[in-house]
Parts: C-alpha cells; sequence; structure tokens
C-alpha cells in the first residue's frame, strides 16, 4: 500500500488530540475543586482579617482608654524612680535586719518583763485581798 506522505504526523496528532480532549472532564472537575478550595481559603483569609481588624479597634479603644489615666501616673512615678535611685535605698535592707537583730531580742525581754510584772501584780493583789479579807475591822 502506497504511503501519504504526513498522514501518520497527522493521524498521531489527532490521537493526542482526542486523548487530551478525553481528559478535559477530569482537567475541568480539577479545576473547579482547586477554585473551590481557593475561594474557602480566600473566604477564610477575609474573616481572619475582620477578627484581627476588630480586635485592633477593641485595642486601640482599651489603649485610648488606659492612655490618660497612665499619663497622670508618671509624675509620681518618675518620682518614685528618683528615690528608688537614691543610694540610701540600697541600705535598708542591711538596716531592717539590724534593727531586728538588736530590736527583736529587746522586745522579747521586755515582754518577759511584763509576764513578770503581771505575776508580780496578781500576787500582789491577791495577798492585799486576802489581807483586807482577814482583817475583821476591830483593828487587833
Amino acid at each position: 500500500m502506497p504511503r501519504i506522505p504526513g498522514l501518520t504526523e497527522l493521524l498521531s496528532l489527532l490521537q493526542t488530540q482526542t486523548e487530551a480532549l478525553a481528559q478535559l472532564p477530569r482537567t475541568l472537575s480539577d479545576l473547579t475543586g482547586t477554585v473551590r478550595e481557593l475561594t474557602k481559603a480566600t473566604t477564610m483569609a477575609r474573616e481572619t482579617i475582620e477578627a484581627a481588624q476588630r480586635i485592633a479597634e477593641r485595642l486601640e479603644d482599651l489603649v485610648e482608654e488606659l492612655e490618660e489615666p497612665v499619663r497622670a501616673l508618671r509624675p509620681g512615678i518618675e518620682r518614685v524612680g528618683r528615690v528608688l535611685d537614691d543610694p540610701a535605698v540600697d541600705t535598708v535592707p542591711d538596716t531592717l535586719r539590724r534593727i531586728n537583730a538588736d530590736l527583736m531580742p529587746l522586745i522579747h525581754g521586755l515582754r518577759q518583763a511584763q509576764t513578770r510584772m503581771g505575776s508580780v501584780t496578781g500576787i500582789l493583789r491577791r495577798r492585799t485581798r486576802e489581807d483586807d479579807d482577814g482583817d475583821d475591822g476591830t483593828g487587833s
């Protein structure tokens, strides 16, 4: 059989085109799925941006609400900072330790003395009452 030049190439080209057309529905289906996923992702991104915008607005309201009171605190905080920067403040813990070490035994001793004095006073009161009760008033 004689061969027609280019017929084989034409048939091969037609076969490739037919195969491509046969896969077109699947490709369109994949493309549709991808577009749906892209739409979902875009919707989620939009919702996230809207939520972030609401949060940013709330934060802005809070900052505006807190800004004035915080600014009002600034002079006091600066004064406290100057006081805390004073070298005398560094000696406070040692001074408190020395006061604790020196005064606590003294306070303990005073409490013991007070307790003893209370005991002595109680004894003297009882004796005075006993003397008053034992005295019959005759002077003998």
